[in-house]
């Protein structure tokens, strides 16, 4: 088990280059998995992470310096995305299934931490829907009824839970271990994917929608090997699975370091296939980044500035 001081340092959310940080060329680019090759569609000397695709292929959501951009797949320059100004916006965001609603991640002045809110397509009219902080969301589920994302109730431990879109009481949805993150449903909705490090190591699991049940007997284990894994994404069309991979004792993914891997293999386990080796970490990939149709996903490629 990893110690805990080093699972809050993962906890807290990045915003841009901040104070003493080496500066960052951030690519984003898009990859064909039949092509086996990628495609930078946008350059900029400073940090942009999460590209996350719109539901009808048209825009990647982006983040830098606490906004939210729209991002032509095809590039071109990034158009801000019509959420407040008091909203401090993390890498945690995503568009409904159906695309008529956005959830994201912020935190606000003078406010208690990262809180889950939705809003419109366009950014607007977001209202809060997790009260208690911190709070990082993760996933839609496919009916576009519940917002996935994980939390820290004053245990120093991240669990994941639920909240309706129409806001009430949230659901816990797992209880063991210390640290639960990128909680993201399948799309036939019956499974929530997530990685975890209650097995010794970052370790992609799995529960069944709604909830792990008592002491997370119903969770199961889809990957086990040496390199540490981060947010499993699983494809429109359910049959792949891609993997965010650092090398073996990583003790999180809020840094950007040589070496991490982008893998690919099925949603119900096994060996899984290296795609692509780069310099990367934090905002390499968050929320779910493959394109409607299966064939594609956006990631950022950085580059440290001397």
């Amino acid at each position: 088990m990893k110690p805990i001081v080093a699972i809050l340092v993962v906890a807290a959310g990045a915003f841009a280059q901040g104070r003493g940080q080496q500066p960052m060329r951030s690519r984003i680019a898009v990859y064909d998995v039949a092509a086996k090759s990628s495609r930078v569609i946008f350059t900029a000397d400073q940090i942009w992470e999460a590209p996350n695709w719109s539901p009808d292929g048209k825009w990647l959501l982006v983040n830098s310096g606490a906004k939210l951009y729209r991002l032509s797949p095809d590039g071109g320059e990034p158009q801000q995305v019509a959420v407040g100004d008091q909203y401090r916006c993390n890498n945690d965001k995503a568009w409904s299934w159906d695309g008529k609603l956005l959830g994201f991640s912020a935190s606000v002045q003078g406010g208690r931490g990262s809180q889950v809110y939705v809003a419109g397509a366009d950014g607007s009219s977001a209202k809060l829907l997790t009260p208690d902080a911190p709070s990082y969301f993760h996933g839609w589920s496919p009916d576009n009824k519940w917002l996935a994302y994980v939390a820290d109730r004053g245990d120093k431990k991240y669990h994941m839970y639920r909240v309706s879109v129409n806001g009430g009481d949230e659901q816990q949805l797992t209880t063991a271990g210390d640290y639960d993150d990128g909680p993201e449903y399948t799309p036939d909705g019956k499974w929530i994917y997530f990685n975890s490090i209650r097995g010794g190591g970052w370790d992609v699991w799995r529960i069944p929608a709604d909830g792990a049940g008592p002491n997370d007997a119903r969770a199961e284990r889809i990957t086990s090997d040496e390199l540490e894994d981060w947010f499993p994404h699983l494809s429109p069309d359910g049959k792949r699975m891609l993997v965010f991979s650092f090398p073996k004792g990583t003790e999180g993914h809020n840094g950007r370091i040589p070496g991490v891997q982008l893998r690919i293999g099925a949603p119900t386990g096994g060996k899984l296939e290296t795609l692509t080796t780069f310099f990367g970490g934090q905002g390499t990939i968050n929320v779910n980044s493959w394109s409607p149709d299966s064939k594609r996903f956006a990631y950022v490629i950085y580059e440290p500035i001397k």
